[in-house]
């Protein structure tokens, strides 16, 4: 029997592409719960208006991605994606639970950017320390808020690279890619390039400098501030913290 809380069949052209998201979807909010099994491949066939060639394929997306498991003779068994899925999966909590998840991406975001840019200012090389100035320039030069904030990406994988952990490289794309969609809305830190350059200029002087404490304290308090403004708070308790932060990063300096 078709599920009917399935609706309108998928369009052919983008079959597989949006059998996975729609799918994804439903695991994700626990219309297939953890432990569950997935109904018979020709009911779910039929309940998301699809061949159960397209399906097979769809299926196997998610295996891929950590959400499910596929057994002969048993079925297809929904999987606790906190223990077995990873960072890219992201993207697709945000959008099924922006608050929360942003919430805690933002929290990993100043944690492990910190120590980024720690491992960054003891790795870095030439090559990368200009490619930071560069970016810093590209920032302050950037004709509006969009691509002043696109750039600042650019050196957190600067960063990351500079870093020499590719592992690094991997998570900050993941990170990044969590909230890209929906980046328009944390513009505010970008809407004038120069003062967001300057903003971001102390953190990257410090790995260009190769002093690993000052660039982890820049770091932290750089990502503080930024994401007070990227979520719109503008108290005195959180200025008065941002100040104590920086103070505290420009000791580490010297």
């Amino acid at each position: 029997m078709a599920d009917p809380l399935i609706h309108s069949p998928i369009a052919r052209d983008t079959l597989v592409d949006t059998l996975v998201a729609r799918l994804r979807q439903d695991v994700l909010s626990q219309r297939y719960p953890p432990g569950t099994l997935l109904p018979p491949e020709r009911e779910l066939a039929a309940g998301y208006g699809v061949t159960r060639t397209s399906l097979k394929h769809a299926l196997v997306r998610l295996v891929e991605a950590g959400l499910l498991e596929t057994r002969h003779g048993v079925g297809t068994r929904v999987r606790d994606y906190r223990r077995t899925a990873g960072p890219d999966l992201l993207p697709f909590l945000v959008t099924l639970d922006g608050p929360t998840w942003l919430a805690e991406i933002f929290t990993a975001r100043r944690e492990i950017g910190s120590l980024i840019a720690a491992r960054a200012a003891g790795q870095a090389g030439t090559a990368d320390r200009a490619r930071l100035l560069r970016l810093r320039d590209e920032i302050a030069a950037a004709p509006g808020g969009d691509p002043a904030q696109r750039a600042e990406a650019e050196v957190h994988r600067a960063l990351a690279a500079a870093s020499g952990n590719r592992v690094y490289e991997l998570l900050v794309n993941s990170l990044l890619r969590a909230y890209d969609d929906v980046r328009h809305l944390f513009a505010a830190p970008f809407a004038d390039p120069a003062v967001a350059a300057q903003r971001i200029t102390p953190l990257i002087e410090a790995v260009r400098a190769g002093n690993p404490t000052a660039a982890h304290a820049y770091a932290d308090a750089y990502y503080l501030c930024t994401e007070r403004l990227m979520l719109g708070g503008d108290s005195d308790h959180d200025a008065a913290r941002d100040d104590d932060r920086h103070g505290t990063a420009d000791r580490a300096g010297g």
